[in-house]
């Protein structure tokens, strides 16, 4: 009698379909692994803010190096992350290092639907989930607003400009309850047409250096403010 291989073939299929996905790392679980192995526990006198996000945050550090340098703050932005993926590597690259105050800054690739489209209360939901992980584990929250943006480079046909206020509206209001700092990248950085100044962009999406510098000046009293409060 002669065996089937059905079987054995079937597993095969599932376990590479299994080690495909696992592959993946949809989160990008293992990009900062090793770094946040290397950083110590805060001291009883610092006031580490960790720095969550996509692009726009990973790219703040490499244009705006001065924000970081000598100070208790880490960044962890992954270039192209929807807010699901940052919801997923919250507690490795926030929660477990220990930080007294998160930034924010989410939305943009959700509205550009980089990993498929998903409504704006679906985005508020997973910024929500973010911010009751950090209170949680007593860490104060900024969040940010999503940048302003006429249009994506890399999905042309989209027009985000509306989503994008009607977003940053629904982030307001929720922070405004419940009484979480807010910061306003938006009013500061918007053109006439719903897009990001030239004065601050190359691509209409990613801040430049000035960009960035105006950046800093405004998250720098939205930190200190959270950091006041009891």
């Amino acid at each position: 009698m002669m065996l089937s291989l059905k079987p054995i073939i079937n597993l095969l299929a599932l376990s590479l379909l299994f080690q495909s996905v696992t592959a993946q790392d949809w989160a990008n679980l293992n990009r900062y692994k090793n770094a946040n192995r290397q950083i110590d526990q805060p001291s009883a006198t610092e006031s580490r803010v960790v720095f969550m996000g996509n692009s726009i945050t990973e790219g703040w550090q490499k244009l705006d190096p001065a924000l970081f340098k000598d100070k208790p703050y880490i960044n962890r932005g992954i270039s192209g992350q929807t807010s699901p993926q940052m919801l997923l590597r919250f507690r490795s690259d926030v929660i477990n290092l220990n930080p007294a105050v998160v930034v924010i800054l989410a939305g943009t690739n959700d509205i550009a639907e980089n990993t498929g489209p998903i409504s704006l209360r679906q985005i508020l939901g997973n910024i929500i989930s973010m911010v009751e992980l950090a209170q949680a584990n007593e860490i104060k929250v900024v969040l940010a607003s999503v940048l302003p943006a006429k249009a994506f480079p890399w999905r042309s046909e989209l027009e985000p400009g509306d989503k994008i206020i009607l977003l940053n509206k629904m982030i307001q209001d929720f922070a405004a309850l419940y009484q979480i700092g807010y910061l306003d990248f938006y009013t500061s950085m918007v053109d006439d047409d719903k897009g990001l100044k030239k004065i601050f962009s190359v691509d209409g999406v990613h801040p430049n250096k000035a960009g960035y510098a105006l950046m800093e000046k405004l998250v720098e009293p939205a930190i200190h403010k959270v950091l006041s409060q009891p």
